[in-house]
């Protein structure tokens, strides 16, 4: 399996609609989620690089679907906007989700889709929406459990062993794991997933 430097990733560009995405060549993942459960944390985690992503204490700070390359070949990472906003208008709330629809109905360099979840939290309306997405579109999709590092050992594991297990019942390329952006857990795993979606078809 080619290796691919998570670490390497640089901001590339960003699009406030599908039609200013990038060429749509290459590989790419996708992070969507809530706009709290923890996706800004969980890329900056994996890239090691905590002014990657932008966070904030304000949901919904992430408003453009913004692009990150890796080095080793034509990957990149994209940040989608959060779902969930807490202080938008809804015709500004409706114009992202059509953006995000499109892109994913329409993305053809689109390899899989890293879905954030608060392990508190998990499998909203808007996540529920997403699983049957990706069941429907054959899409690999890999559902972090976030903030893991919140709940006790015990609880956690069988949060999560109750969702992989009901993913797995629906489709076979649907996931889950534990992840803690704080204590870098589950970084290893999710950098794995990625590489095996992003390079399937050089293999």
């Amino acid at each position: 399996m080619q290796t691919i430097k998570y670490d390497s990733a640089e901001f590339f560009t960003s699009a406030q609609k599908y039609s200013q995405c990038p060429s749509d060549i290459g590989s790419e993942v996708a992070f969507a989620g809530r706009s709290n459960a923890g996706k800004s944390s969980s890329m900056n985690a994996l890239t090691r690089n905590s002014k990657l992503a932008r966070t904030s204490k304000t949901p919904g700070r992430t408003q453009l679907l913004n692009f990150f390359t890796l080095s080793g070949g034509d990957f990149r990472l994209v940040d989608l906007p959060g779902y969930g906003f807490a202080k938008v208008n809804r015709s500004m709330k409706a114009d992202w989700e059509e953006n995000i629809g499109e892109y994913l109905a329409e993305r053809v360099s689109l390899k899989g889709v890293v879905l954030v979840m608060d392990i508190r939290h998990p499998m909203t309306d808007f996540d529920q929406r997403m699983v049957e997405w990706a069941v429907q579109a054959e899409m690999p999709m890999r559902i972090l459990l976030t903030k893991s590092d919140k709940l006790k050992k015990g609880p956690a594991k069988n949060t999560y062993l109750k969702i992989n297990n009901e993913l797995r019942s629906r489709a076979p390329w649907l996931s889950a794991q534990l992840f803690s952006s704080l204590k870098k857990e589950g970084v290893d795993q999710l950098s794995q997933w990625l590489t095996e979606q992003l390079t399937e078809e050089l293999e």
